[in-house]
């Protein structure tokens, strides 16, 4: 998806073609192809976040247009995008939401920058991971969490110390040195 919105009459006919939803994923890829015929997304994680954020933000215009018109409830979720039949008072928009005015307000779109994102999705693995993966991290590189000079040169230095000690090409062992370099990977999202 490109930097302008996809127009609503492509997103509602993808929709309408498919009763059990879609994906944002599945989403995004059929409008790709639709406008050029290349079912890729982009790869650089801000041109990702900005075909979200259109996506989101051309939704959220359309489910208040349906909803005014009294044509069908449009329901968005990143794991499943779909029409439903309308029905007014149950399903009727809220007056607070809070994703719907992010969406809607193209300022936040202008204002999110590589750095914005970068630390959005770091929030989002430590939330999704929470500490247990941090304490597995630290475990895999033999750091101790409580120790008071643990920060991330500490961790860089012990990681290649562990990747000299465990490569394969030095008679290490496969497993333990991709252990290892999960590990890192997971520290990296909790000490920047």
């Amino acid at each position: 998806m490109n930097d302008e919105t996809a127009p609503p009459n492509q997103l509602l006919e993808l929709l309408t073609a498919a009763p059990e939803g879609l994906s944002e994923y599945e989403l995004l890829l059929r409008l790709s192809r639709w406008q050029n015929d290349d079912p890729r997304l982009p790869s650089d994680t801000l041109e990702l976040f900005r075909s979200h954020f259109l996506l989101f933000h051309t939704l959220y215009r359309l489910r208040d247009q349906l909803h005014a018109e009294g044509q069908a409830t449009l329901q968005i979720s990143p794991l499943c995008i779909r029409l439903l039949p309308y029905q007014a008072g149950e399903h009727a928009l809220s007056e607070n939401e809070p994703l719907r005015d992010y969406y809607l307000d193209l300022n936040h779109l202008r204002d999110t920058g590589a750095d914005d994102v970068e630390q959005m999705l770091g929030k989002f693995w430590l939330r999704l991971h929470g500490n247990e993966g941090k304490r597995d991290a630290l475990a895999a590189l033999d750091l101790d969490e409580h120790a008071d000079e643990l920060d991330l040169a500490v961790i860089r230095q012990r990681y290649r110390q562990l990747v000299s000690l465990h490569h394969p090409d030095r008679g290490g062992c496969t497993q333990r040195l991709q252990r290892i370099n999960s590990a890192m990977e997971t520290l990296q999202r909790y000490y920047r």
